[in-house]
């Protein structure tokens, strides 16, 4: 196990930095460094920016239209547009369902929606979770009847992150009762636009709307809409759960946010206090073994060996690394991390902050919405025993 870059990849991270620096708006990264409100156009922005560089696929083949690099080059990348203060891509188009188009989809359909994914034109959701199937995928009741050439398609699914924006949304639907719930369901593409499909934007914690209802109504999908095989849709959808859970790892942001911790901790008087210290040192310790542990999974991949299954293992720490480093955070600004004030996250925010700093003031909101993390991409105590399985036996 090698976990040391060569000079060659320590060549490709400078290109990296030197592109991402001369390209990412500057009012983006400022977003992002404050966590302040990012907007559609903040997102898709830098999205067609990566899209036209022909970078948004940054994890796809040459022959996908993506730049073909190996594991370590996608990880340098995705480490530089991290600490850049570039927003995260948004995952469900890139990430999620063009691996599964491109591994189980026809060529008619790689070639119909590939195109506006690797441009970032085309905004995807992800229609998995239902009131009853979150962590349970297999118990998904949103229903899909096939009616010759198309599906009428009846029932809803939930949290779906940004869903407000989405154009497009990829769905496990139910087309079959016969076995065992797994044999019974499909991988459907659903165009948002279609008649009978309603979104219904949740309100979480931090004031923000950032999960969904979908509802589908009688929605008439074309059959040509279905990825590969019918009933077939849960081995497919393991695929994408792959890199679904592994993205949420997200180590690169928390490297970041690990400074932005520190840049807190400072403004605020109590980095040198020793005891707030520790407690630092031991969340950059958890970081750098995370990284570890992602170096790993690359250095296998590099090498040409199978790649750990660990992807649940990645989630889990992945995700309470970065419920902790928002709770040193507000612990850091102490009384002024207190106030929910939502314009808070605006950029150019002038409102009355009595006593505190302006970096202070989105604190709330940060914790807020990071106690999501360990529930979904399934929950963490689901990931356990999925681990368990895998790795123990």
């Amino acid at each position: 196990m090698d976990l040391a870059f060569t000079p060659e990849e320590q060549a490709f991270r400078e290109e990296i930095r030197a592109w991402v620096h001369a390209n990412l708006p500057a009012d983006i990264s400022h977003k992002v460094h404050n966590a302040l409100r990012l907007t559609r156009d903040d997102m898709q922005r830098w999205a067609k920016i990566l899209g036209k560089k022909g970078w948004l696929g940054h994890g796809w083949p040459k022959e996908f239209g993506g730049p073909g690099w190996n594991a370590v080059q996608k990880h340098l990348f995705e480490e530089e547009c991290a600490l850049a203060g570039a927003p995260r891509v948004v995952p469900f188009g890139p990430v999620m369902v063009a691996p599964v188009i491109m591994a189980f989809g026809s060529p008619e359909q790689q070639k119909r929606f590939l195109p506006g994914i690797a441009s970032g034109e085309v905004w995807w959701s992800q229609g998995y979770s239902e009131p009853g199937s979150g962590s349970d995928l297999a118990s998904v009741k949103c229903r899909a009847e096939r009616q010759g050439d198309k599906y009428i398609v009846n029932g809803q699914k939930t949290w779906t992150t940004l869903g407000q924006y989405g154009e497009w949304i990829f769905c496990l639907v139910r087309t079959s009762t016969e076995g065992k719930p797994q044999t019974g369901i499909s991988f459907l593409l659903i165009d948002m636009k279609s008649p009978g499909v309603t979104v219904r934007p949740i309100v979480l914690l931090d004031g923000e709307a950032e999960v969904n209802e979908v509802w589908f109504d009688n929605v008439e999908v074309p059959a040509d809409n279905l990825i590969g095989e019918e009933n077939k849709g849960w081995t497919y959808a393991k695929h994408l759960l792959s890199h679904e859970r592994t993205n949420i790892a997200d180590v690169n942001r928390a490297k970041r946010e690990l400074e932005r911790l520190k840049r807190i901790a400072k403004a605020e008087g109590v980095y040198d206090d020793l005891r707030f210290r520790d407690e630092i040192a031991k969340l950059e310790v958890d970081v750098v073994a995370l990284e570890m542990l992602v170096l790993r999974v690359l250095s296998a991949e590099k090498s040409g060996k199978n790649s750990l299954d660990i992807a649940g293992l990645l989630k889990i720490r992945g995700s309470e690394i970065q419920q902790r480093y928002s709770e040193l955070m507000m612990l850091a600004a102490g009384p002024f991390s207190l106030p929910f004030i939502e314009e808070a996250m605006e950029a150019g925010w002038q409102g009355d902050f009595p006593g505190g700093l302006a970096g202070d003031a989105p604190l709330a909101s940060t914790y807020f919405n990071m106690r999501k993390t360990t529930i979904y991409g399934g929950s963490n105590e689901v990931q356990r025993n999925i681990v368990s399985q895998v790795v123990l036996g």
